[in-house]
């Protein structure tokens, strides 16, 4: 079985006001759960805000490292949460993206790890 990462990117800044947060945590639940009867499911969660986070640099293995307060790159668009799922099938790891991008309305990405695939090569062309 090949295994994948499915990466939700959040917008910078608080969640809308409008938004019903508990709506979408059961929306996931929902896909979650089919995932699980599938037998595909690994792990899933949601990651802190992006200034939680601490980027470490070492240029050089002998040289200490560096230690900075915040994200890696500063963008509009952050790495907000992750569905790692394990499947034969892509057409049904992407049905499974294209439901949590419905339910949470952020852009989804599909990866397959590089143990699984050669880098440059898409799960379709093989």
């Amino acid at each position: 079985m090949k295994t994948y990462l499915i990466s939700l990117f959040s917008p910078d800044g608080p969640p809308p006001e409008d938004l019903d947060l508990s709506r979408v945590m059961a929306d996931l639940e929902v896909v979650n759960d089919d995932i699980r009867a599938a037998g595909s499911w690994v792990f899933a969660g949601g990651l802190g805000d992006q200034a939680s986070a601490t980027t470490i640099r070492k240029p050089d293995p002998v040289a200490d490292a560096v230690l900075t307060d915040g994200p890696f790159a500063e963008a509009k668009e952050h790495l907000g949460g992750f569905t790692i799922v394990r499947s034969d099938d892509y057409d049904a790891v992407l049905g499974w993206a294209e439901r949590i991008a419905g339910a949470t309305g952020l852009p989804v990405e599909v990866r397959p790890f590089v143990d699984q695939a050669d880098p440059g090569q898409k799960p379709t062309d093989r």
